[in-house]
Parts: C-alpha cells; sequence; structure tokens
C-alpha cells in the first residue's frame, strides 16, 4: 500500500466540517463574511469567465453544472432541483463544488454546497437587498418558509438591519418549522395566514417557493409601491413567482442576462426588456435605487460567481483548522510518465 503524497491529498469539506466551521465562526458572522466575498467578486466581475449553466431539465427537477474562473482560480459547482424530493423526505437542492488552480489543473478545494448553497444564496439576497431595498427597511415578508427562509430572514437582518420577519407558506407545518428556528434570533417572527397578510408593512418582499411550474405567487394588486422584491424561487425555464405586471411596473437588476432570460422571472417578457446587471450598480457605472417610490426587483437565479466566492470564502476560513479532512484524490506517482508503475506498486 502506498502512503498518498501532500500532492495527492485535496481539503475536503464534509457536511459535519462545514457545520462545525459555520458555529465557529458565527452564523451571522459567515453570512457578512460570505456577502463581501460576492461583493467583491462582483466588484471585479470583468475577469470571470461567464456562460449559462449546463443544465439537464427532466419532468422531475434539474440538475446543473455551474463553472466559472478568473483566471487563476477555477471552480464549479454541481446542484440539482427536484421539487417533490420534500415528500420522500429528501432535500430539494444538494449540491457540491470544487476549486482548482488554473496554472496545474490541480483541485485545491472539494466541498460539499447544499448547506454552503443555502448560505451563500441567503448572503447574495441581503447583499442586494442592502444596496436596492429603501433606506431603513426594518421588515420583510418571507413567502415560502422551506429550507432557504431561515437563512434569508438571518442574514436580512445581519446584512441589512431587519427586525422583523413576516412568514406565509401554504403549507403551516414549514411556517411554524420556520418560527421556531427563528425563536432567539432576535427577529420578531409574525407567522401569517396569506401572502396577502404577510406583505402588509414589509418593505423587502422575498419569495422563495419550490414548485417547477409558471406559479403567481404575488398578484399585480399586492405590490404596492416602494418596495424591494427578492424573488429567488423562479430557477428554471417554465418556473416562476410573480404576475406579469409586477415585472412591467419594477426596475429590474439581474446577475448574467443570458441566464436569467431563460430562467428568471423575465423568461415572461420580452427577450429585449431592459435589465440591469447587478454589479454594474456595484461599479457605478448604472443607478440602482433612485427613489421612494420605485420598485426594485431582483430577479435572482444563482450564477457560479456567487459559489466561486463562498468556495473561496471557505477556503480562506478552513486554513489552520481541523474542519476539513484531507482527501486522497489525485494520482501523485514519482514520475508523472510512469502511472501504470505507480499502479503495479500499489500492488505489494
Amino acid at each position: 500500500m502506498l502512503t498518498p503524497s501532500d500532492k495527492a491529498l485535496v481539503p475536503f469539506v464534509s457536511v459535519d466540517h462545514m457545520m462545525q466551521l459555520i458555529h465557529h465562526i458565527g452564523i451571522e458572522a459567515a453570512l457578512q463574511g460570505l456577502a463581501d466575498y460576492i461583493e467583491a467578486d462582483f466588484r471585479r466581475w470583468e475577469l470571470f469567465d461567464k456562460s449559462p449553466r449546463v443544465a439537464s431539465h427532466s419532468a422531475e427537477g434539474v440538475i446543473e453544472l455551474m463553472p466559472t474562473s478568473d483566471g487563476e482560480v477555477y471552480g464549479f459547482k454541481y446542484v440539482n432541483g427536484h421539487p417533490k424530493n420534500t415528500a420522500d423526505g429528501l432535500q430539494t437542492v444538494t449540491a457540491f463544488g470544487l476549486l482548482a488552480d488554473v496554472a496545474t489543473g490541480y483541485p485545491v478545494l472539494l466541498s460539499e454546497m447544499t448547506m454552503l448553497t443555502a448560505l451563500r444564496t441567503a448572503a447574495t439576497s441581503a447583499l442586494v437587498a442592502r444596496v436596492l431595498a429603501p433606506e431603513g427597511a426594518t421588515t420583510m415578508a418571507m413567502i415560502g418558509n422551506g429550507a432557504q427562509s431561515e437563512f434569508q430572514s438571518i442574514a436580512m437582518k445581519a446584512i441589512v438591519g431587519i427586525d422583523t420577519v413576516r412568514l406565509y407558506d401554504t403549507d403551516h407545518k414549514a411556517t411554524a418549522k420556520c418560527a421556531a428556528n427563528l425563536a432567539g434570533s432576535g427577529l420578531t417572527v409574525v407567522s401569517c395566514t396569506s401572502a396577502q397578510e404577510a406583505i402588509e408593512g414589509a418593505q423587502i418582499l422575498t419569495t422563495c417557493t419550490a414548485d417547477k411550474q409558471y406559479a403567481t405567487i404575488l398578484t399585480d394588486n399586492m405590490v404596492g409601491a416602494g418596495v424591494h422584491i427578492n424573488a429567488i424561487g423562479g430557477d428554471c425555464p417554465g418556473k416562476t413567482e410573480l404576475a406579469p405586471a409586477i415585472l412591467e411596473r419594477s426596475d429590474i437588476f439581474v446577475e448574467f442576462p443570458p441566464q436569467t432570460r431563460v430562467e428568471g422571472e423575465i423568461q415572461q417578457l420580452d427577450a429585449d426588456h431592459p435589465v440591469t446587471e447587478f454589479w454594474e450598480v456595484l461599479s457605478g457605472a448604472k443607478p440602482g435605487r433612485t427613489s421612494q417610490a420605485q420598485i426594485t426587483l431582483f430577479d435572482s437565479v444563482g450564477f457560479a460567481t456567487e459559489d466561486f466566492s463562498a468556495l473561496r470564502y471557505v477556503r480562506d476560513q478552513i486554513k489552520g483548522t481541523a474542519y476539513f479532512h484531507p482527501l486522497d484524490l489525485l494520482a501523485d506517482p514519482d514520475d508523472p510518465r510512469d502511472l501504470f508503475g505507480m499502479l503495479q506498486r500499489s500492488n505489494g
């Protein structure tokens, strides 16, 4: 049996390690840290390779690969979305991801991303809301109280400064779960019996439902002036949450238009409907919120740079800790041209 060399070992962050790491850092501090890394990468947007994710669709859901590179580090995420999974006791979304050194092609990090995707999605939503929501926003309506809802709520508290979250889900058990999990978070939690009730008095409206269908979670008459909407549930063709009339009244901000026009809420609009890329707001090239009466809408489908940022954050945070396992992932023969000889010697 050959002992793996240091070159063969890649840091692997398991689900257990990820949870230990987040508790070590603190959930709110981790969300703030992730938001900082995501913002930093949005600010150097033009350095990244960008392409719509590679998606394999089925009647049950979607499986996707999300690659990108900043020229020095390459990253990708494998992720699925299967709304019916919860009925069988399975997660709707699972994921894992990898970072690699562009100069050698060698992986430098392998990580679970089911937990990390939930954290990075919430951090992204809160980062955008901090930039686009009405000044002094204190209340968010959380429509859809599944696996993402607590992360969204805590991120909005940590990054935007909200103090109240109003919950609604068609499944009252999901709302009860979310409310129980947020007890002790410092948020005032209000459980509501309708989406209309939930958005009363809220300056930030977040929709995060899972069904793979054209749906109308918010109708036009429900949305008044001066709010910010985070639409994060619609993330593949044929899956939306907002009435088209809401989109027509909103200033729409997106991650990467070629992907969002296929997968996001704006798939309901003409292909040339004007949108603003979020990185342009951060760079000062385009305006964000320009008035208190404006409706801003972040049509979020998730983009590869956000996962790259999250993996980069984890790679930095695990240094000097025990929150990873050295995984024997790469063959490292004494002579790089003698891979067969390495195989033979391993049987000694």
